[in-house]
């Protein structure tokens, strides 16, 4: 790309940058977010109010203030007019949960985290990304993101340095740290699916004939991470995801992988040894593969305490249906509607910082936090926001656009994880930028033509 390209692409470089930022570490992000800090005399808020701010923070800041500047200067157009209700009910629903909580001071800092992660960073890439090659540019940039951090837990896995599981420090967590174990499966499992989208659509990308091995030999990498992160529900989340594109682009090659899928499951618990009998990794990869379908019978701690959690949110929504208990105040009220199996904190373990205990502040359920927290005035807010995303891919579907296929995967993907995780920590930069990305999609893309011949592929 010569310096003309560069500079047309420049925005959408801006927003790449920002995404790279996710990769950071946890600590160097707190270094630098504290001389930030100092520097300018700003004090951060510290105890039960406390938001942890991350490189990617203040990347996303830089992005909004961007797009601001731009669409003041008129130098690109604002958003489309569909953004205000799918965008703005988020934010009004979370105002209005701030304002009737029961704790104003607390729940300040969660409000901006909302509209910053659902509102204010998916309008800044929406109003950047404005065209296919854009588009192209972040979705590269995720996946990018997702190898990252894959390359980084494969090598976690591998040699014992990653977070600890069944008394082993072989769980994959990238640079995220022990404290965020959910955060490289969510974000391999976007790079998954945005990867599993230029494979099969890959002829209508630039340089399709190179684009097609290197996606393959990516899918091969996140794909270990994501099983290499142990994470129950990112691997339901991403299966059904991976599924959904699959049907999408092609039904008789989504069936076709469902039985090599099969074959190859069964050649890996019964040939590779990863069955009950193996030992080490593999003992915990096959642990935690056979405890999904134990989760009801005979769960282990992490699902008791999982089970409690969404009890005491379940609760919280029931005494206050309306506005919730206010945001950010989940931990407040936990243990007075928590039953008495729930684990006082989690147990944690890495080599880098060792054992300690992580308290439980949210019930691992973005479902269940949003109605416990906002109530159905916040409930509705987000159904608001997806159902229009939804409506929009679907009314400009195109199953052979790789971008389209990227979007529909990846919201799904996300919709079924938000019944077993909730956004948080650094990973949530990523999730705010691709939901910009999917909806510049749906305002952008246009609807699929009918091939010669009749109807599309299947």
């Amino acid at each position: 790309m010569n310096a003309a390209g560069l500079a047309r692409r420049s925005r959408s470089l801006l927003v790449a940058a920002a995404a790279l930022c996710v990769c950071v570490p946890p600590d160097l992000g707190a270094a630098m977010v504290a001389r930030l800090a100092e520097f300018t005399r700003i004090e951060t808020l510290s105890g039960p109010a406390a938001v942890q701010i991350s490189a990617g923070d203040l990347a996303g800041v830089v992005l909004v203030a961007v797009a601001a500047v731009l669409v003041a200067a008129r130098r690109v157009e604002p958003p489309p007019v569909w953004t205000l209700p799918a965008f703005g009910t988020v934010a009004a629903a979370a105002g209005i949960a701030t304002l009737c909580s029961q704790d104003i001071a607390s729940s300040m800092p969660g409000f901006v985290r909302i509209v910053q992660v659902f509102v204010l960073v998916p309008l800044a890439v929406l109003t950047l990304v404005r065209d296919r090659a854009d588009g192209l540019v972040v979705a590269g940039a995720v996946v990018a993101v997702a190898l990252i951090e894959s390359c980084h837990g494969i090598w976690q896995a591998l040699t014992g340095n990653g977070a600890a599981i069944a008394g082993e420090t072989v769980r994959a967590v990238g640079t995220f740290g022990a404290g965020d174990v959910m955060a490289l499966s969510v974000v391999a499992g976007f790079g998954v699916v945005i990867t599993l989208a230029f494979l099969l659509a890959g002829t209508a990308l630039p340089a399709p004939r190179l684009v097609r091995p290197l996606a393959g030999a990516a899918l091969g990498v996140l794909g270990t991470a994501l099983v290499l992160a142990l994470s129950r529900g990112s691997w339901i989340a991403i299966g059904a995801a991976a599924a959904l594109v699959l049907v999408a682009y092609s039904r008789r090659l989504a069936l076709r992988t469902a039985v090599v899928a099969a074959a190859l499951a069964v050649v890996a618990v019964g040939g590779l040894g990863l069955g009950p009998g193996s030992d080490g990794g593999g003992a915990s990869l096959a642990a935690r593969a056979q405890s999904i379908t134990s989760v009801m019978d005979d769960p282990d701690q992490s699902v008791v305490d999982r089970y409690s959690l969404w009890t005491a949110a379940r609760g919280m929504w029931g005494d206050h249906p309306v506005t919730g208990v206010g945001v950010k105040n989940f931990a407040a009220h936990r243990d007075a509607y928590a039953p008495i199996e729930l684990s006082s904190a989690g147990e944690i373990q890495d080599r880098a910082k060792g054992y300690r205990r992580q308290a439980l502040l949210s019930p691992h359920s973005q479902y269940l936090l949003v109605v416990a927290e906002q109530g159905v005035v916040g409930l509705v807010g987000q159904v608001v926001l997806f159902g229009t995303l939804l409506y929009g891919l679907w009314r400009r579907r195109d199953p052979r656009d790789p971008l389209w296929l990227a979007g529909a995967g990846f919201l799904a993907g996300l919709l079924i994880n938000f019944l077993y995780a909730d956004v948080s920590g650094a990973s949530s930069m990523l999730v705010a930028i691709t939901l910009g990305l999917v909806a510049a999609g749906a305002a952008t893309a246009r609807p699929a033509e009918p091939e010669p011949g009749g109807g599309t592929a299947s």
